[in-house]
């Protein structure tokens, strides 16, 4: 078979047939190659006139001021490798620590007349020095005073990090590679609570060069006033704290090791004020080796790495790190136990009907990582780690090299893989069973907004085509845990996840969002089984909304319906209804499918949409018929809701425009989020595509701020503000802006920003959805905000994985497993894309008319391609 663009010998070109595709990796470089870095970043060079950084380029200068890069496992704990090579956000106590920055750095000493030695990180950023944590104190306990390198440049090809260092003094040239496992359709390997860091030097000089490398790091797991140790292991050591009988979650250990011969200094130097410290680097900077035992209060460890070089020669040091934090204090939520308000435990889908491994014996109080049941000791994690480093670092270049041949526009690049970094964060958990629940997002010292939320989730695009069977986790909890016999659902899960209480609203989006991604999980993995199992809960779900919000079968949502805006919208609008004509078009196909009777729904649908195109239709864009009278729901003020009160002074705008917290006649961003999300779950529109082309063209035109300096924003404005540009969630260009609109109005979210920009890009309109994304990457340039943390209600938001939708936006590439389908629809002309499926991931090409699949790893079974349309055959 020819070769396809030169593509990389990794990847086994296949044809079209009836059996499943597979090709087999090669062994693959264990490190980034730099041409593929080179040649990607030659693509986004910057802007010469604008002085902008490129997209999908490296971080420098000004660039690397809040660079952080997660590295971690999913669901298992993080830690984050700044753009200067410091860590920091260390994140491994089954919660978010966004603040914790522990003394650990490694150091190289090069010995001579004089020996050299620098800490092997560039220089710290000015923004730390004061106004964090302790700095008015002199940042006590920080290693900021040691010597460093001058410079540094910061590469990232997810789920890598590359760092060059550049010192003039030193004869050595270095680098540092950062990375932990990331294996689309291999999510216990992904969620491993491991991570690496690979010093590479090369000697620049025309003499042999005598060096010691160490790595240095403060017993930082201490807590709760707890008692201490360093460990022994086999070229390393182990931090430690033992947990209590009644605080067994105190229980920490974080293994720091090296694959070669290492001397470790396993005691610091015990004394008061900064002796530790200072002593370590007394040891360094005179270019020496320690020896010591473990002892009793031992402040830190140091492991210590002689090498030589000769002129020209190269030396990788390979530092692995692994943690084990068994038990946890996090539990949320009340379990009942009642068969009238709340499904039977035989009514519960088993975690192996799902894919998932069956954990009888898991009845702990609180939430406990699925790694624990997987490994029993730090020990075995380490050991694991050590065994698998060469198979797992090769799995995630195969990966690596995949997503980046993509051909796409460098800033959707840089936004899919930036927020992938999500599923490294605290914001994802995995309980013991291997069931996912997540977070909204991190707090500071917490997660924020609990439950896998389902409206924050319904945007997430990323876990259901890299982990599907996670993704499936989370619809069992929905529609099993989640729900009751009435068919209303709960739309924050408990932790454990066990039956829910159901004593406040539904969330409409949430709700129905959820059926089409029953049918989305259902095309994604081909199991109908697994459809048969949920199709009597989604169809319970599915009457549910019906009678709660539709009583009078209109075909629209009009009591008053709880949503992603934390409020009720109160009569019919565009953003929620084209979330139920979603959801009855996802039904409709599922019970054709399982030939059941679904003409009622037929009619819903057919009567709501044309309400939706007639009577929320302004001619530009879709709106809000505010209601609040004639309905079965009670009086605005009596209603229960979340924070919202009706005080005397809102009661007197209530009499004159409604209900607190609507939209009315503005433009919303999500004004038909139910029709992108119906493209996302492999359905068509929902509503007619001229209309649904011209609102998103109103979003464009009207939302869309280059310049934020003028816009009012009482609150929350950090997202984006003064001269940064970004898309309003709502705007009134026709008027009649309420007194009080929908909280959150003001705001710029990067979720939303995205899913406008995709479904943009599904209608043709490249250029219109580029413009927003380039208008939120370059609010995550690395001189205000991380580049890899895009925030909203908390770091690392689940939502801002809307972006992976991009990828489907421009090329229409989606994976039927049912009907073994490729189809594609590009709206850029020829291109390479990414492609994950659930059984395995690789390329696909459009050129000249005809599309190839270049499979990576695993297989894909491919019995026809659809191009536009029209079937046709792969080439």
């Amino acid at each position: 078979m020819k070769n396809n663009d030169n593509r990389r010998s990794f990847i086994k070109k296949v044809a079209i047939g009836g059996i499943g595709l597979t090709a087999m990796p090669s062994v693959l470089m264990a490190e980034a190659k730099q041409k593929d870095i080179e040649a990607l970043q030659a693509s986004a060079k910057p802007d010469a006139k604008s002085g902008k950084r490129g997209y999908n380029s490296s971080y420098k200068e000004e660039h690397l001021r809040r660079v952080a890069f997660p590295i971690g496992g999913l669901g298992a704990g993080m830690f984050c490798l700044e753009g200067s090579g410091a860590i920091s956000h260390m994140s491994i106590r089954n919660r978010p620590e966004i603040f914790h920055e522990p003394n650990m750095f490694a150091a190289i000493a090069i010995k001579g007349e004089k020996v050299v030695a620098r800490v092997l990180e560039g220089p710290v950023e000015e923004w730390k020095m004061f106004g964090q944590r302790g700095t008015g104190n002199g940042a006590s306990g920080a290693n900021y005073g040691l010597p460093r390198f001058n410079s540094t440049v910061f590469s990232d090809r997810f789920p890598f990090a590359t760092i060059d260092l550049e010192e003039k003094d030193i004869p050595l040239k270095a680098q540092i590679i950062g990375w932990s496992p990331f294996i689309p359709t291999d999510e216990d390997n992904s969620g491993l609570p491991a991570g690496a860091l690979e010093y590479k030097f090369t000697n620049t000089s025309n003499e042999v060069i005598e060096a010691v490398f160490s790595y240095n790091s403060r017993n930082f797991v201490l807590q709760g006033g707890q008692k201490g140790a360093i460990k022994k292991m086999s070229n390393g050591f182990v931090l430690s704290q033992e947990g209590t009988e009644e605080k067994p979650h105190l229980k920490t250990d974080f293994a720091i090791f090296t694959n070669e011969p290492a001397t470790v200094d396993y005691c610091w130097f015990r004394g008061g004020w900064f002796d530790p410290l200072t002593m370590v680097w007394n040891t360094i900077k005179e270019g020496k080796v320690k020896s010591q035992e473990p002892d009793s209060d031992a402040p830190g460890a140091s492991l210590f790495v002689p090498f030589k070089l000769n002129a020209g020669e190269q030396k990788t040091i390979r530092l692995m790190l692994a943690w084990y934090v068994p038990d946890s204090d996090l539990r949320i939520g009340d379990m009942v136990i009642d068969p009238k308000k709340t499904n039977s435990a035989e009514c519960c889908i088993a975690p192996s009907a799902i894919g998932l491994e069956e954990k009888s014996n898991y009845n702990a109080p609180n939430y406990r990582p699925w790694y624990s049941s997987k490994f029993k000791s730090i020990e075995e994690v380490a050991d694991y780690w050590k065994d698998k480093y060469g198979e797992l670092q090769n799995k995630s270049a195969i990966f690596r090299e995949a997503f980046y041949s993509s051909t796409l526009p460098p800033e959707v690049i840089e936004a899919v893989a930036a927020n992938l970094t999500i599923l490294k964060s605290p914001t994802v958990l995995r309980q013991f069973d291997g069931r996912l629940w997540s977070w909204e997002g991190c707090g500071d010292d917490g997660g924020c907004c609990h439950g896998s939320c389902t409206h924050v989730w319904n945007y997430a695009q990323a876990i259901p085509h890299l982990f599907p069977s996670l993704e499936r986790s989370l619809r069992a909890t929905e529609f099993c845990e989640n729900q009751n016999f009435d068919g209303h659902q709960q739309f924050r899960a408990n932790m454990p996840i066990s039956s829910a209480k159901h004593d406040f609203h539904a969330a409409a989006d949430g709700q129905l969002g959820g059926i089409m991604k029953v049918y989305r999980e259902w095309r994604i993995s081909g199991d109908t089984a697994w459809l048969k199992k949920m199709y009597p809960m989604v169809k319970t779900s599915m009457d549910y909304a019906i009678t709660t919000w539709d009583p009078g079968n209109k075909g629209i949502i009009e009591e008053p319906h709880h949503n992603t805006y934390d409020i009720e919208f109160w009569g019919p609008d565009g953003m929620c209804t084209s979330f139920y004509l979603g959801a009855l078009t996802a039904f409709i196909k599922m019970g054709q499918f399982l030939k059941k009777d679904i003409s009622k729904y037929k009619a819903l649908y057919t009567a709501g949409r044309k309400f939706m195109e007639t009577e929320l239709y302004n001619g530009e864009y879709f709106n809000q018929k505010i209601q609040w009278t004639g309905l079965k729901a009670p009086n605005p003020v009596n209603e229960k809701s979340f924070a919202t009160q009706y005080t005397a002074e809102a009661l007197e705008i209530l009499k004159i425009e409604g209900p607190k917290y609507q939209y009315g006649t503005g433009c919303l961003s999500d004004g038909i989020l139910g029709g992108w999300i119906s493209r996302m779950c492999g359905l068509e529109e929902p509503l007619d595509i001229e209309k649904t082309k011209s609102h998103l063209l109103s979003v464009h035109k009207y939302n869309l701020k280059s310049d934020l300096s003028d816009h009012v924003n009482p609150q929350r404005p950090s997202y984006a503000a003064g001269y940064e540009g970004g898309l309003l969630l709502c705007s009134w260009p026709k008027g009649g802006m309420l007194s009080l609109p929908f909280v959150y109005s003001n705001e710029v979210w990067t979720g939303i920003e995205y899913q406008v920009a995709s479904h943009l890009m599904l209608m043709g309109q490249v250029n219109e959805g580029l413009d927003i994304v380039k208008a939120c990457r370059d609010r995550y340039d690395g001189r205000v905000r991380n580049p890899f943390n895009e925030y909203e209600c908390g770091h690392w938001y689940a939502r801002a994985m809307s972006s992976y939708g991009l990828i489907q936006g421009l090329t229409g590439v989606r994976y039927d497993a049912v009907d073994k389908t490729l189809y594609m629809d590009s709206k850029v002309g020829d291109f390479t894309s990414f492609l994950s499926t659930a059984t395995g991931f690789g390329t696909v090409t459009f050129k000249n008319n005809k599309i190839s699949l270049n499979v990576a790893y695993g297989n894909i079974p491919i019995k026809k391609a659809v191009i536009a349309g029209k079937e046709t055959r792969l080439s």
